[in-house]
This record gives structure tokens, sequence and C-alpha cells, in this order.
């Protein structure tokens, strides 16, 4: 399976080039998730714009992805989300578990709402 990942400051956007997140795309997924945050990353943008269809494995990667993003204080976004897809996640009644936004530069503006919101905490304490 191919993917692009795009570094950009505070972020990055993993672009999967498949058609269906089945089991053997959510493997490769998953490993990149994990690498990315043990190497310091929080913020994580999946764009799904080539992605037609997805299986309870894919799913599961994307809740792998939100829940390290969360335990460090960050982001994991969906962007370019097909309408079967969407479909698909409120048949399991995940659609609003996940955050999404249209594109990836909607994707940017919630990634920096939330640092700078973390910025100011920090600076309080």
């Amino acid at each position: 399976m191919k993917f692009t990942v795009e570094k950009g400051e505070r972020f990055v956007v993993i672009e999967p080039h498949v058609t269906c997140l089945d089991g053997e795309v959510a493997d490769k997924l998953k490993g990149e998730f994990m690498l990315l945050n043990t190497g310091g990353q929080r913020n994580i943008v999946l764009d799904i714009n080539q992605v037609r269809s997805a299986d309870e494995d894919g799913l599961r990667a994307g809740l792998l992805a939100r829940r390290l993003c969360k335990s460090v204080g960050g982001l994991f976004i969906l962007v370019n989300v097909h309408e079967d897809v969407f479909s698909y996640l409120k048949t399991v009644r995940l659609e609003s578990y996940f955050k999404m936004a249209d594109d990836v530069e909607g994707a940017k503006d919630m990634i920096f709402g939330n640092e700078l919101r973390l910025d100011l905490r920090g600076e309080e304490e």
C-alpha cells in the first residue's frame, strides 16, 4: 500500500492511495501512526480523499490514531471523507467520535486552535 506523508508545523498529513481502508491498509497505517506518535508528533490529519469504503479494521486504525493523539493533547482529524465512509461511520455510531474537516486547511485551523489553547493553558500554570 502506498501513502504520502507531509509534515507541517505541529502536524502531519497522511494520505493513503487506496480506495478501501481494509485490514492490510490498516496494519500499515497503525505502524505509521505509532512511529509518528513516538517521534513526538501529536497532531495527525488523515486525508482520505481517494477512499470510498472502510471496514472494521480500517476503523480500528482510526481509533488507535485518535487515542494516540489524544493521549498527548493532540488531535486526529479525518478530511475529505467520502459520503459512503461517512455513512459507515454513522452506521456504527462513530460519526461524532472522530473530528472531521472538509479539507486539510480546515484541519489546520482546528489544530492551530487546539495548539493555541494548549499554549495558553501552559502559560497559566
